[in-house]
């Protein structure tokens, strides 16, 4: 879509808004922002005009809830992540979108189900979420699905559901953890020629509606019970899920 349309800048417009209401801690809102940027950009390309956006509102996150962040998480994910960013690096050189979005769905959508057992039958896989090898896995898919799609937000986001984290423990994690991510993606995605001069320039113009988008979603969230944070998590992600893989 051409970026004099008035109707372009709307979808960019709401995509920044719910970058910051992602960054607040609603995960599942990521695919928002994903749609509308692959929309107007296409998928591939809108991967690198998103990840400025989302290192700033990564800071502006950290600002406000990285004080409550659980480092022991953050530190346990970082090299499992690493590698899959590698990884995903290397398969957007000959991987067609169309084959892999339909695989991070389905896998996410199995997650979901899978923490929606646990809550219905708390002794099933109780031990689970704290394994080495479950920590690595998610890592491992963290790594990939930001690096493919930017859509590890709801695969983190289940991650830090299954251990149980209070969900201002759950914001501060994920906001010093994306920030650490999205950082060491930058060289990988100038690489790839994702990231310019003109998609640096837009992405100023959108910072004060992330910004915007992060401040709605830090009065939600102070009202929003535990129990019900933990289903909308659920939800959301799940919605994310079957848009990748019915897209």
């Amino acid at each position: 879509m051409p970026l004099d349309n008035l109707w372009t800048w709307v979808l960019l417009c709401i995509a920044a808004l719910g970058i910051g209401i992602t960054k607040s801690g609603f995960s599942g809102v990521s695919m928002v922002h994903v749609i509308l940027f692959a929309a107007v950009f296409g998928a591939r390309d809108s991967t690198g005009v998103i990840l400025p956006m989302l290192i700033a509102g990564d800071i502006f996150a950290m600002a406000i809830y990285g004080k409550h962040a659980n480092w022991k998480y953050v530190r346990s994910m970082i090299w499992p992540t690493t590698i899959g960013v590698i990884a995903g690096w290397l398969l957007m050189f000959r991987l067609s979108e169309q084959y892999y979005r339909p695989l991070i769905g389905s896998i996410i959508l199995g997650l979901v189900i899978l923490q929606i057992v646990r809550i219905w039958r708390d002794d099933w896989f109780a031990n689970v979420p704290h394994a080495t090898w479950f920590v690595w896995s998610m890592g491992i898919l963290v790594g990939l699905t930001t690096m493919l799609a930017n859509a590890a937000g709801p695969v983190f986001g289940l991650y830090l559901l299954a251990i149980g984290l209070p969900k201002l423990e759950f914001v501060g994690t994920a906001a010093w953890f994306f920030l650490i991510l999205n950082i060491s993606k930058i060289p990988f995605s100038w690489s790839l020629g994702l990231i310019r001069m003109d998609t640096l320039a837009l992405n100023v113009v959108l910072l004060p509606l992330i910004a915007l988008g992060l401040w709605f979603g830090r009065i939600l969230i102070h009202r929003i019970p535990q129990k019900y944070f933990d289903s909308i998590i659920l939800i959301l992600t799940g919605l994310a899920s079957l848009r990748m893989l019915f897209q």
